[in-house]
């Protein structure tokens, strides 16, 4: 399948994770790839992968108004026109909001919300230029329905859902579609390194792999569908438990069970590949 051939997709936190899946699923698709993150030798390595002829690498901090508008000013110019936008760099400072830094707070909400707002301004007029395309916010499952020790997380993440249905509506007829797609916890070194942190529960759902995240952001972007869930099974258990709090309260000993056998497993299969790396 060559859905993209022949278009400029732009990818923030295309550094790793689902961004650089994403990226690479983009280019094996005929895409020409924008890679946009903070650390160059990161983006390297992805475009490295991809092939430097279907690349350009732009580090880029999201929060700087400046250079997320440079970002897109050089996408343009390098590649013609700019046909799809993915919103995916995030940052999750984990933990009771009373401890934490009100500066790690403040980031939370700028790199998961006022970063990818701006740059779907930004990017409206070069998309109507192109004559229509895609753009596609990464949220979370947290949206939907949080839990202790992700509290500004998942409100930058309901913020930016509600945006995305928003400007969906916005923008009908116009052939700007506007998707998000809601994981649930991924199975990336980012979750790893933060394992001390997360919360048994975060686990009660099944592990998405960062290449099937990358497929429903393929996905949104081919066909425009307003929201994808992955797993779809994630999305039914948060809405029960956010429109019924006492079955939600009464069922959470179960998940927090359920939860600690995965993150237990979880945490035995990265024991064995670490193990696996030394020999």
């Amino acid at each position: 399948m060559m859905r993209f051939a022949d278009k400029t997709v732009v990818v923030t936190g295309a550094s790793s994770g689902i961004g650089a899946a994403a990226a690479r699923q983009f280019a094996a698709e005929g895409a020409r790839v924008v890679l946009a993150a903070r650390r160059r030798e990161a983006l390297e390595a992805v475009a490295s992968a991809i092939g430097s002829e279907k690349t350009l690498i732009v580090p880029t901090d999201v929060t700087d108004l400046a250079a997320a508008s440079a970002l897109l000013e050089r996408a343009e110019a390098h590649f013609g026109a700019i046909h799809v936008l993915v919103n995916d760099a995030g940052a999750h400072a984990r933990g009771l909001v009373e401890d934490r830094q009100v500066g790690d707070l403040v980031s939370m909400i700028d790199v998961n919300l006022r970063a990818p707002v701006a740059l779907c301004r930004m990017a409206i007029p070069r998309l109507r230029a192109a004559g229509g395309g895609a753009i596609v916010n990464v949220g979370s499952i947290g949206a939907v329905i949080s839990v202790p020790g992700a509290a500004t997380y998942s409100a930058a993440k309901a913020g930016l859902r509600a945006f995305s249905f928003a400007l969906a509506e916005e923008l009908q007829g116009s052939g700007i579609t506007v998707s998000v797609v809601s994981p649930g916890p991924v199975d990336t070194d980012f979750l790893a390194r933060e394992i001390e942190k997360v919360l048994p529960i975060a686990f009660s759902q099944r592990l998405s792999s960062p290449d099937a995240v990358a497929r429903c952001i393929l996905d949104c972007a081919h066909d425009g569908r307003l929201e994808r869930v992955i797993p779809p099974s994630a999305g039914i258990v948060a809405s029960l438990g956010r429109t019924f709090p006492p079955l939600r309260r009464a069922l959470q000993p179960v998940f927090e069970y359920v939860g600690r056998r995965r993150k237990m497993r979880f945490l035995k299969s990265r024991c064995v590949m670490s193990e696996s790396d030394k020999r």
